[in-house]
Order: C-alpha cells, then structure tokens, then sequence
C-alpha cells in the first residue's frame, strides 16, 4: 500500500489486529451469555441484560474512563493483573478490551436471536435421550444457530474497527501502540493539511464497514440454506 503514509498504514494494521482479537475473545462469551438469556428463567435475568446492553447506552467516553478505573495500573483488576505482567491501560491490549465490550451487544443480541428461533422441543428430543445439555447445545443448537453466530461476529468486528471514544479514553492515541483508525483520523483532522490522510482512512474505514455487512448477509444466508438442507 504505497499510497498510505506508514503511520496511515501502522493504524490500519492495528484496527484489525485490535478487532481481530477482540472478536475471537469475546465470541465464547457472547454465545454462553446469550444461550442463558434466551433459555433460562432466573432471578437477575433482567438485570444481567441491562449489563450486557449498557455499553449501547452509555457514552463510550464514560465506558473508555470506568475501564481505565476497574483494568487501570491503580485499578483493583489491573493492579492484581500488573503483578502477572499483564498490563491493559495505554496498551493495544487494552484497545482490544474496549472494543471488545462496545461490540458485545451485538453479538450476544445477534445470536440470541437465533437461538430463540430454534424449537425448543428439538433440544429437549434429545435431551430424553440422555443427551447432556453441553452436547444437546454442541450438536443441536450450534450447528441451527450457526449463521446467526457468524454474522454476529462479523458485525462485532466491524463495530470494533468503528470505536473510538471508550478507546481513546482508555489507551490514549499513541501513533504505532494504540493509534487505531478512528483515533487516526481524528488525529489527522487536528493537523493543517493532513485531510488528505483522514479522507483516505475514511475511505478504508467505509470499504472495511461495506464489507463486513455485506460479507455478514451472505455467508448468513448461506448457512441458513445449508441448515435447511437446500
């Protein structure tokens, strides 16, 4: 990519380092949260969906400062994991931890959703066959759901490559550390002259975002056919 600067580049290949990573963390995750907000009945259960659903609501600035005061070296999970060499606060690390929990609700709401679709009377079939709910949920839930965990992870990459606010309260925006593309480009906005380069990662920005939803629509649709049996 000749025509990007290699500070236009080193933001690019962090934003998807950062929204690779985050995605593939948060995936396990989404698909326990929301197997149990779609199929059990608890007390909290309201509770727990405001949680998951918060960052959407909240500014991203006041979910970037409440990380840096719970994963922050002074924080009381930071301080703890800074013992171990672990270390989130102004690292790309900590910029994958951020985006990680804005695109959350995407993906939990995304495979939620398909699992509701699924007939229940399919896992309890077997499930009177002495299947354990962990096998019932490997070998007939997930394979249903399957385009719906897709295109959740695919939307939850995208919304990770989009964020800026809770990322840049958290980590700061140090060029080639944790200077994604939206932080980038406010950067660039900030200098007489740079439009050009801001204009530029804004088209990669759209391209990347295009791609991911379109890409999201097919293999989501095709999955689904798959499962059909069509």
């Amino acid at each position: 990519m000749d025509w990007l600067s290699p500070q236009e580049w080193s933001a690019v290949a962090l934003s998807l380092r950062v929204s690779f990573w985050a995605t593939l963390f948060s995936l396990p995750l989404a698909i326990f949260v929301a197997h149990v907000l779609a199929r059990r009945e608890f007390l909290g259960k309201q509770l727990l969906n405001g949680i998951v659903h918060l960052p959407l609501i909240l500014p991203p600035v006041v979910t970037g400062y409440l990380l840096l005061l719970t994963f922050g070296t002074r924080g009381p999970i930071g301080g703890l994991l800074e013992q171990v060499g672990i270390v989130f606060a102004f690292r790309w690390e900590g910029a994958a931890l951020a985006a990680g929990i804005m695109a959350f609700p995407l993906m939990v709401r995304a495979i939620r959703l398909s699992i509701e679709a699924v007939d229940p009377k399919l896992e309890q079939a077997s499930a009177t066959l002495g299947a354990s709910r962990f096998w019932v949920f490997a070998t007939v839930t997930l394979p249903l759901i399957l385009p719906g965990v897709i295109a959740g992870a695919i939307l939850a990459f995208a919304k990770a490559m989009g964020e800026f606010g809770a990322t840049i309260t958290f980590v700061s925006n140090i060029p080639g550390q944790t200077q994604t593309l939206p932080t980038a480009i406010y950067a660039f906005l900030q200098v007489p002259g740079a439009e050009n380069s801001a204009i530029r990662l804004v088209v990669i920005s759209i391209v990347i975002a295009m791609s991911a939803l379109i890409l999201s629509e097919v293999i989501a649709k095709r999955l689904a056919l798959r499962v059909a049996g069509r």
